[in-house]
């Protein structure tokens, strides 16, 4: 059976010039230079709406092609850089929440051990009504102690990955630079 390609997406953008492109901030040249926020959030927005492992190719439509440089090899390699760069600060990020749960989760099964014993050891005491509301505050109180490692595992994660895989397709995208009017 024959392996099905991954699908293609284009876009296409239309500028007068490419530093329209790029944040008129950075001082950086324009291989490493910041896009501008409006055209970083635009072509995210894009590539978000595809499957992780889409094709992706950008053309750039610009009016007044640059006096020297070839604006395609300038553009292609000014968005992977940036890409890649972002795809780099989100791995980063990941890395730092996966420890903060992992700790997150020692801390909270500390706490849920001691408050079960405590719980166990107050029960001890007999069935009051005081000692029945201090035994199920500590148990209720330990497994609340497991919410933030439990969210991080669960969920804080994945939204981190996807935007790490959106970077890493953008940063592979085929870009190419056509003169328009």
């Amino acid at each position: 059976m024959k392996k099905k390609s991954p699908p293609e997406h284009h876009l296409q953008l239309r500028v007068r010039e490419l530093a329209q492109l790029f944040n008129s901030m950075d001082p950086t040249p324009f291989l490493n230079k910041d896009l501008d926020r409006e055209a970083e959030a635009f072509i995210e927005t894009w590539a978000a709406e595809f499957k992780s492992d889409s094709r992706l190719r950008i053309t750039i439509h610009l009016e007044h092609m640059p006096a020297e440089g070839e604006p395609s090899a300038i553009m292609l390699e000014a968005i992977h850089n940036y890409f890649d760069r972002k795809a780099g600060l989100v791995r980063g990020e990941l890395k730092h929440l996966l420890r903060d749960g992992r700790i997150s989760l020692l801390i909270g099964i500390s706490f849920v051990i001691l408050c079960l014993s405590l719980a166990d050891v107050i029960g001890q005491f007999g069935t009051g009504a005081f000692v029945n509301i201090a035994r199920e505050s500590l148990i209720i109180g330990g497994w609340v102690a497991m919410w933030r490692p439990l969210q991080i595992f669960l969920y804080d994660w994945w939204p981190l990955l996807r935007s790490i895989r959106i970077y890493k397709a953008i940063s592979q995208a085929h870009v190419r630079v056509v003169q328009s009017k």
